[in-house]
């Protein structure tokens, strides 16, 4: 199986975005060039596993989070990022998520995806 590493830069920049990092700050953390970590994240480069596990380590989250679009043992990894998700949400968004996610389900479901 290839890495899809459109989804691992994705990922990533959807990460440091949501941690307020800058590019700058999370090469610096890294080790690595600012022009390092934008090319990874437009899947212009490909990432070493070093520089991985070092990122990972400085997003806070681990490796299969980022890879989870890559790996066949993703489950975990989707169901850690839907409690991240829903950890600011009031009682009332929880309730309409539910209920969303509950509609595409049975949707997806019916159209046997």
């Amino acid at each position: 199986m290839e890495l899809d590493y459109q989804a691992l830069g994705a990922r990533i920049r959807e990460l440091r975005k949501s941690r307020g990092m800058t590019q700058s700050r999370l090469a610096e953390l890294v080790g690595i060039e600012p022009s390092n970590i934008s090319h990874i994240e437009r899947a212009v480069s490909k990432v070493g596993l070093a520089t991985l596990v070092g990122i990972a380590n400085n997003l806070g989250c681990s490796v299969d989070d980022l890879l989870c679009d890559s790996i066949q043992c993703e489950r975990e990894a989707f169901e850690n990022q839907l409690v991240e998700l829903s950890k600011d949400c009031s009682p009332k968004e929880l309730r309409l998520l539910t209920d969303l996610v509950r509609a595409m389900k049975d949707s997806m479901r019916k159209r046997s995806y």
